[in-house]
């Protein structure tokens, strides 16, 4: 493919982008679909990353288990731009949406059903390794159709709301999933926790099907003669073809003022936010003896289930209208600064060990802002280093440098509180944090780019 031809495609596709939005026939507003898109696409996330951690410490694993297990199940978000043309090229990214979140639904059933196992390691590994599975290729597609069904200035007032809901799913997941497991294994009076997380994994496989359905009806579709042109140019794709579209995604990826610098960011940024996450249920669970709080589950999904989805609702939502109003050139900085700066609240419990839990919701509610305010400016950056003719599959290679910036310490975090203690642990988390800080000044960010994510 010629150089000419490749820039003849991208305003082909860039025309035919615009030719599709302007014939998007809403069913209902954007405001009801993104934000359970967005909730869809946080569950899973939260599943693998973050109930597998309290489940897994719950059955009796140890923290360098939970660090390298769900770490390594997280390659699927890392390794998803390998199969988003994929998604680009075949199929509709609506109907990508929905046949993955009836396909989680079993999964969930299955993880489940793996729960009453005596050894059930190998089955719940797999079953979760699936679920990253799905939730990746999902990703792509709900990230490639939030780019077609709004306008750029649209995507820079919704990107706080897409983050702030896709972070709530987490913490649904922390908090009344969690709550859920422990009440229920409380209940049964022996701490029956293998019935208290199938009960917690159905739960979630209910929601995936009910979304599922749901979508499948509220999701506008895009006009119908695209959609036509576009099987027809599908059916006569080979692979050789496939081929030469992939290493163009890529070669349009790479073709961009400082990439290097642009990727070193992306994968830095959230070094200090990873340690720190990976480790904090463990912390609030772990004996005293071990350096931890001695909370019961119950607590830690109250206190990740109550006022913090508010504060991390606020965060997003300032994060997202701020970015819009002043230009992600002055925010950028700013937003990372206060991200970072929840980090050390984590030290002072774990150095202080406060036996009032208002001390831990107040550490919790911070660090839920700063990560609304902070991830919302920096969604906006990745969103300006896609291209227009290949949306999903740009953004999929740069949330995939991101899943590394996370795997990466993720899966040496639980080595770590090992070896440091848990309130020297958390101080090296937020030193990790500040090399990203730094990369910003490099950025080539210019005033507008907000405006521009396309």
């Amino acid at each position: 493919m010629t150089r000419e031809s490749e820039s003849s495609a991208g305003k082909t596709a860039e025309t035919e982008a615009g030719q599709s939005q302007a014939a998007i026939c809403y069913a209902v507003p954007p405001f009801v679909f993104i934000p359970s898109l967005y909730f869809m696409e946080g569950l899973p996330y939260t599943i693998v990353n973050m109930m597998a951690v309290v489940f897994y410490k719950n059955m009796g694993a140890t923290n360098e288990f939970i660090g390298a297990a769900t770490s390594v199940l997280s390659l699927a978000w890392m390794l998803k731009f390998l199969w988003a043309p994929l998604v680009d090229l075949y199929g509709t990214r609506r109907g990508w949406i929905v046949v993955a979140q009836l396909v989680l639904s079993l999964l969930c059933a299955l993880l489940a059903g793996s729960a009453f196992l005596p050894d059930n390691a190998a089955l719940s590994v797999s079953a979760l390794a699936l679920i990253a599975l799905a939730s990746a290729t999902q990703d792509v597609a709900i990230d490639g159709y939030y780019m077609d069904v709004l306008n750029k200035r649209e995507q820079a007032v919704y990107v706080g709301v897409r983050n702030a809901i896709y972070k709530i799913a987490v913490l649904a997941g922390q908090g009344p999933l969690v709550m859920l497991a422990g009440y229920v294994a409380v209940s049964r009076g022996a701490g029956d926790y293998k019935l208290g997380w199938a009960t917690a994994f159905c739960a979630c496989g209910a929601m995936f099907l009910i979304f599922g359905v749901l979508h499948l009806f509220i999701l506008p579709k895009l006009d119908n003669q695209m959609k036509a042109s576009s099987t027809k140019e599908m059916e006569r794709l080979d692979l050789l073809d496939g081929l030469r579209r992939f290493a163009s995604v890529v070669k349009t990826f790479i073709d961009q003022d400082r990439i290097a610098i642009v990727c070193l960011y992306i994968l830095i940024f959230r070094f200090g936010d990873a340690l720190m996450l990976k480790m904090t249920m463990p912390f609030l669970l772990d004996a005293a003896k071990n350096g931890g709080l001695a909370l019961s589950t119950q607590d830690v999904g109250l206190i990740y289930g109550t006022v913090g989805p508010i504060f991390l609702l606020l965060g997003g939502l300032l994060g997202g209208y701020l970015v819009a109003k002043f230009s992600l050139k002055k925010c950028l900085l700013p937003t990372a600064l206060i991200q970072s700066g929840a980090i050390p609240l984590y030290w002072a419990l774990a150095y202080f060990k406060p036996h009032d839990h208002g001390w831990i919701y107040a550490a919790n509610s911070f660090e839920q802002f700063s990560y609304g305010l902070g991830t919302a400016a920096y969604t906006v950056f990745l969103l300006s280093v896609v291209k227009p003719q290949y949306k999903a599959a740009h953004y999929a290679i740069a949330t995939a440098i991101m899943a590394l910036g996370l795997i990466i310490p993720g899966y040496a975090s639980g080595y770590m509180t090992t070896w440091l203690g848990y309130p020297n642990f958390f101080l090296v988390s937020f030193l990790a944090s500040i090399p990203g800080i730094i990369t910003i000044f490099f950025l080539p960010i210019k005033n507008g780019d907000e405006k521009t994510a396309s």
